[in-house]
C-alpha cells in the first residue's frame, strides 16, 4: 500500500476540518434565513443546490456519469430512494435548529453511528464483536435516559439518525461520487421544490421576494452551504485514511451541540447530562473497537507483504479490504444537515 505525501495528507486533514466544521457551524445559519419557514427553506435548499452543483460540473466538464444512470433504473431508484429520505432529515433538521432543538438535533447525528450498526445488524446480517454489543446497549440506555429527561421519546435525534443512516445505507448501494450524487438527487427534488415554490409565491407566502435583496441572496447561498462542505469532504477523502475521517466525523455534532449549549442556550438538565455521557461512552467504545481492529489488520496486511509472493497477492488484497471496512467504523457519509 502506498502512502501519500505528506503535503497531499495536510491538504486532506484540512479539507476534512473545513468540511466537518461548517457542517457542524450550520446551526448558525438556518436561522438567518427567518422569517422563511422549514418548508420554504428546504425547498430553496433543493433549487439552489442544483443550480450550484450543475455549474461546478460543467465547469469540470464531469457529465457522463448522467448517460450511464439514466441507462440502469435500479440505480435510478436507489437514488430517488436516497433523494427522498434526505429531504425528511434536511427539513427535519432545519425545522429543528430554527425550533429551539439544536441540542436534540446534535444527538440524532452522535448516535447515528450506532444507528448504522443496528441497521447492519438488521438487515444486512452482520456480526458485531462484543465491545460493538456493549456500544449498542449503552446507545439504548443512553435513549431511555434521555426519555426520561425529555419526559418524551427523543423523536427528532431518532429521526435523524434513521433517515441519515438509511440514506447512508442507500448510497453505498449506488456508489456514485459525492458532488455527483447530490446533483442527481436534487435533480430530482428539484420540480417538486420549485413548483412548491411557484405556489407558495402565488398564495402570497413567499419571503424570497418580499423581505429584501440580503434575504433573498441568503437564501440562495443555501445551495453553496450544501455544495461545498460536500466538496472538501470529497478532497479530504481521497487524501486521508478512513479512520481519520471516521475520527473528524464527531467534529460535527460536537460543534452543534457546544452551540446548542453555549449559544443557543437550552436548557441541559442532569438527566439530560447523563443520557449524553452514556452517547460519548457508546462512541468512545465504538471508535477504541475500530481503531484496535485497525492496527490488527494493519499488522497483518504488513506481515503478509513480507509474505513470499505466491501466497502475498491474495493475502494483501483480503487485509486491505479489511482495513477499509473496519479503520472508521461506519461509513461516513458524504452528505449532512
Amino acid at each position: 500500500m502506498t502512502r501519500k505525501p505528506r503535503g497531499e495528507r495536510h491538504i486532506g486533514l484540512l479539507n476534512g476540518f473545513a468540511a466537518y466544521g461548517m457542517w457542524g457551524l450550520v446551526p448558525l445559519y438556518w436561522p438567518l434565513l427567518k422569517p422563511a419557514g422549514a418548508t420554504e427553506i428546504l425547498a430553496h435548499r433543493m433549487v439552489w443546490s442544483l443550480v450550484f452543483v450543475g455549474a461546478a460540473l460543467l465547469v469540470l466538464r464531469r457529465w457522463a456519469w448522467a448517460g450511464e444512470l439514466l441507462r440502469q433504473p435500479r440505480k435510478l431508484g436507489l437514488i430517488t430512494v436516497a433523494a427522498t429520505v434526505i429531504t425528511v432529515n434536511w427539513g427535519l433538521y432545519i425545522w429543528a435548529v430554527n425550533s429551539g432543538h439544536v441540542v436534540e438535533a446534535s444527538l440524532g447525528y452522535f448516535i447515528n453511528p450506532l444507528v448504522t450498526i443496528a441497521i447492519g445488524v438488521l438487515l444486512l446480517k452482520e456480526r458485531l464483536r462484543p465491545v460493538q454489543w456493549a456500544a449498542v446497549g449503552t446507545g439504548c440506555a443512553a435513549v431511555v435516559v434521555l426519555t426520561i429527561g425529555y419526559g418524551r421519546l427523543p423523536w427528532i435525534s431518532l429521526c435523524l439518525a434513521f433517515s441519515f443512516a438509511t440514506y447512508g445505507l442507500v448510497k453505498k448501494k449506488v456508489n456514485l461520487g459525492g458532488v455527483e450524487s447530490l446533483a442527481a438527487e436534487t435533480a430530482i427534488q428539484f420540480l417538486p421544490a420549485l413548483g412548491f415554490l411557484v405556489w407558495l409565491g402565488m398564495q402570497g407566502e413567499a419571503t424570497f421576494a418580499a423581505e429584501g435583496a440580503g434575504h433573498a441572496a441568503l437564501l440562495a447561498s443555501a445551495g453553496i452551504v450544501t455544495a461545498l462542505p460536500l466538496v472538501c469532504f470529497g478532497a479530504a477523502a481521497i487524501r486521508v485514511p478512513l479512520s481519520t475521517i471516521g475520527l473528524l466525523q464527531y467534529m460535527t455534532p460536537v460543534f452543534q451541540f457546544l452551540l446548542g449549549v453555549f449559544y443557543f442556550h437550552e436548557e441541559m438538565p442532569p438527566e439530560r447530562w447523563a443520557g449524553f455521557a452514556l452517547v460519548w461512552l457508546a462512541l468512545a467504545l465504538l471508535t477504541g473497537d475500530a481503531l484496535r481492529t485497525a492496527r490488527r489488520t494493519s499488522r497483518t496486511l504488513t506481515t503478509e507483504i513480507s509474505a513470499p509472493s505466491t501466497t502475498r497477492t491474495t493475502g494483501t488484497i483480503s487485509a486491505a479490504r479489511k482495513a477499509d471496512s473496519v479503520a472508521s467504523g461506519p461509513d461516513p457519509v458524504d452528505a449532512r444537515p
